[in-house]
């Protein structure tokens, strides 16, 4: 049968790339593969030796697009990576707050539409055929709402499906795609599965989707290669595979470490409030965008919050408000930890109280720094270090570290960490202060089944201390730890 790609007993060129084992790999003219296995297992480094990123010694992988006429890999492979649903790997003028301050736009900012038509003309001719085909992927994704939209304004989930949508404009032969469902709500997860499967019977389009979460395997595939420590595992049917998996973990952290996390000592300099945020009548405009109308919003010590709604629904303009990430916020009657906005308090004075993840945070997080000093950023509430910790802070930084099980990590620079692994570091971050607000928007991004109930655990055994406040986005229900006990769903 015809192989489109094979590689047999490959070893990369350099040293740095390598597998434990040399890679063994064959992927057969409709055969549709899911590569799956836990954070840090090795499954964007086989994605990178499939496309040709990183050479092998003697034996260069071999490709067979047919009935493909253009014979090189690049015109016949897309790649999508999980960084891409974030704004893509060049994306090196980015920074935290960016999304929200309007001054940063200008005549030479693109809309998310005039970026879509380029990459259109770019990828082939302009036919009746190509432009039908475009329409259709716009309706949908529902993208049309979004082409006169500034692209740094993008949630990630929309940004995810404006990545899609630039990929297939191409008509690739092979798409690769690194967790496509990272960032989209269910309506949109469902609509991309229905896709997927018009892809591989309309198009011609083989898929290899990179997993780290199992139970998003779809209906499309046909084939699943497990790769972990960094070894690259047999080619299995969806059936066996799915005969074969390990249940997913009920609970990951230990009695010992979850009594060590409740009782840790408080801070003497630890803040008290019955309201801890207050939004009164909170409206968010961006032109002649609303985004946010008439808010009103009151969350209390100790409550723990789900937020939730559709992608662009204004859940993370919501959570920059709080954590006085958007400039807007200083013109909305907002109240935190008792004390009005505007009235004097400084950004950090603000950011001091609260623990952080999210998607915007991830892409800002362009620093190579060892993991033990991003962690220990977040004792001083900066993008990157700039004040040289004390020990005990350092002793603190790794037991946290210790806890979401990356210990081994710490002397690791975070651009070479997983996709997964660089979310554990975020998050040790998050906890690190031992903050009395706990923002995690999309926390467990990537994570693998076993890191999602862990890091569920964590959130749990952490809300049991006193004066700790939670608010969690998600687009899994499942994802929600038992504590959740509120919920607010924001509609467009």
């Amino acid at each position: 049968m015809q192989a489109t790609i094979r590689i047999t007993d490959g070893v990369a060129r350099m040293p740095k790339w390598r597998m434990a084992e040399p890679v063994t790999f064959e992927a057969l003219d409709g055969e549709h593969i899911a590569i799956v296995g836990p954070n840090g297992g090795g499954k964007s480094m086989l994605a990178d030796i499939l496309i040709g990123r990183h050479p092998l010694l003697m034996r260069d992988p071999a490709y067979d697009f047919r009935p493909s006429t253009r014979p090189l890999a690049a015109d016949n492979i897309r790649y999508i990576t999980f960084r891409d649903c974030y704004g893509g790997d060049n994306d090196t003028t980015y920074y935290l707050q960016q999304r929200w301050n309007q001054h940063d736009i200008d005549e030479t900012t693109p809309t998310a539409g005039q970026l879509l038509e380029e990459a259109y003309l770019l990828s082939g001719t302009d036919t009746p055929e190509r432009r039908s085909m475009q329409e259709h992927l716009y309706g949908l994704f529902g993208l049309a709402p979004l082409l006169d939209k500034y692209i740094i304004l993008l949630s990630s989930g929309e940004l995810r499906k404006f990545q899609l949508a630039k990929a297939l404009f191409s008509q690739p032969r092979i798409l690769i795609m690194d967790n496509p469902f990272i960032g989209l709500d269910a309506p949109t997860r469902a609509l991309l599965t229905e896709l997927l499967g018009q892809l591989a019977s309309e198009y011609a389009i083989q898929l290899i989707l990179l997993l780290s979460k199992t139970d998003d395997i779809p209906p499309v595939v046909t084939h699943v290669v497990e790769v972990r420590d960094m070894v690259v595992g047999a080619k299995l049917t969806r059936e066996e595979y799915l005969s074969l998996r390990a249940h997913r973990p009920s609970h990951v952290l230990t009695q010992e470490q979850e009594t060590a996390i409740v009782s840790l000592p408080y801070s003497s300099q630890e803040y008290h409030t019955e309201e801890v945020v207050r939004l009164r009548n909170v409206s968010i405009r961006y032109g002649s965008r609303t985004i946010l109308k008439d808010l009103n919003w009151t969350v209390c010590n100790g409550e723990r919050w789900s937020l939730s709604g559709r992608n662009g629904s204004g859940k993370s303009t919501l959570l920059s408000l709080v954590c006085a990430d958007n400039p807007q916020g200083y013109a909305c009657d907002i109240t935190l930890f008792d004390r009005p906005r505007g009235s004097g308090e400084t950004i950090w004075d603000i950011k001091r109280h609260i623990g952080y993840v999210s998607p915007e945070m991830h892409r800002a997080y362009n620093k190579d720094l060892p993991a033990v000093r991003i962690v220990a950023s977040g004792l001083k509430d900066s993008v990157g270090l700039y004040v040289r910790p004390t020990d005990e802070e350092y002793a603190t930084c790794h037991w946290w570290m210790d806890i979401f099980g990356i210990g081994h990590l710490a002397d690791r620079t975070f651009l070479s960490l997983s996709s997964g692994e660089q979310r554990l570091v975020l998050l040790a971050r998050a906890f690190v202060k031992d903050p009395e607000l706990l923002i995690l928007d999309e926390p467990l991004h990537g994570l693998d089944d076993r890191n999602r109930q862990l890091v569920k655990d964590i959130i749990e055994a952490f809300c049991r201390r006193r004066n700790k406040t939670l608010i969690m986005v998600t687009h899994y229900e499942e994802e929600l730890p038992p504590c959740i006990n509120l919920k607010l769903k924001i509609e467009n």
